[in-house]
């Protein structure tokens, strides 16, 4: 069976990740049989999490995760025509590329409230003589990336606001849709769906949360996923 190695459930969410969320999340509607393994990404392939092990063959990175589940498994991008696969690769790159990195400030940076709650998440399991080490070596090296990327040099209000763009160009793209490009699910859903519901899901606060709550196609769009491909939570 294959093995989907992720960061342990917490807040009551598929995954404090949003990667590992968007993997997990194509195995559910893709119906593909999986078994979870839970981990931290020291040793992991390419240093971070999610990744698989299936038949033989260990791969990282969600990107490549999705194109061989799409290869060896199920499409679910197999009815799309050429502008929507466009459509979905600019969206995609806009969740990943842009806005995780506010997402990231959000729990790494912006208030000592959010480190310890992103702290105990990550980090609780860990023996007490290391637990800080750790955890604090990972958030300021998490932090010389968030700068590195850009993102880290611009004031707080600054960050959220180019976040709340990203949400506004999301509601717009969702409108009144079951799925960001139809009736059936996506690969852009399984990016999406991670990403927001790790903004409006989780006990992390911030401007960016108050913002998505407040567009009720994206919340709703959250809780109808949650409620048909999640179950369990």
């Amino acid at each position: 069976m294959l093995k989907l190695y992720q960061f342990e459930r917490t807040w009551n969410i598929p995954n404090l990740s949003p990667f590992c969320c968007k993997i997990e999340t194509y195995l559910r509607m893709a119906g593909i049989d999986y078994e979870i393994v839970p981990v931290l990404p020291i040793g992991a392939p390419k240093g971070k999490l999610p990744y698989i092990e299936d038949n033989g063959r260990i791969i990282g990175d969600s990107r490549f995760i999705v194109t061989y589940l799409k290869s060896s498994y199920k499409d679910l991008d197999k009815d799309l025509n050429d502008a929507e696969l466009a459509i979905s690769i600019a969206m995609q790159r806009l969740l990943e590329e842009h806005l995780f990195w506010t997402v990231l400030y959000s729990r790494w940076q912006y208030t000592d409230e959010n480190w310890k709650i992103n702290k105990k998440a990550i980090f609780g399991r860990l023996p007490p003589v290391i637990r800080d080490i750790v955890a604090n070596r990972t958030r300021r090296k998490i932090q010389q990336q968030i700068y590195g990327h850009g993102t880290g040099r611009h004031q707080a209000e600054e960050i959220f606001a180019l976040g709340k763009q990203d949400l506004d160009a999301l509601s717009a793209t969702l409108e009144s849709k079951r799925y960001f490009l139809g009736d059936q699910p996506t690969a852009l859903d399984t990016s999406a769906f991670g990403l927001l519901i790790n903004i409006i899901g989780c006990p992390i606060e911030s401007p960016l949360k108050d913002y998505g709550l407040a567009r009720k196609n994206l919340s709703d769009y959250v809780n109808r996923v949650k409620r048909e491909f999640y179950q369990n939570l």
